[in-house]
């Protein structure tokens, strides 16, 4: 059986980043720039999941708008849900005009009558 090598004290056993990496850590802004392009970045983020439940909720709306007859129900469920979503995404972000998105969206009563129910 071989004998393995004694292990160093304090020697780093993850590998090492290329120089390549160092240098564009040692590029990224620092100070006001920093948390200017890191809130950017936040608010492209939230603008993006916006705008996914947004389409998620069209999606499940149009959906239900062509179900007729059986399996009704769950279109319903799921448009309650999606627009649930996207009513709360929209409010975590401060916009709570609930009436507006309503009306745009034409979203049926019996939708929002059923939002959050589980």
């Amino acid at each position: 059986m071989a004998k393995l090598a004694p292990r160093r004290r304090g020697a780093n056993m993850g590998a090492m980043p290329s120089r390549e990496m160092l240098f564009n850590l040692l590029k990224r802004p620092t100070g006001d720039g920093a948390e200017a392009a890191f809130r950017h970045e936040i608010v492209e983020e939230q603008a993006a999941a916006l705008g996914r439940m947004a389409r998620k909720a069209e999606a499940a709306l149009a959906a239900l708008r062509a179900h007729e007859g059986e399996g009704r129900g769950e279109a319903l469920r799921a448009a309650a849900d999606a627009v649930w979503c996207f009513l709360v995404q929209r409010e975590i972000m401060g916009l709570r005009d609930r009436a507006r998105i309503v009306a745009d969206y034409d979203i049926p009563r019996e939708v929002m009558a059923r939002l959050g129910a589980r």
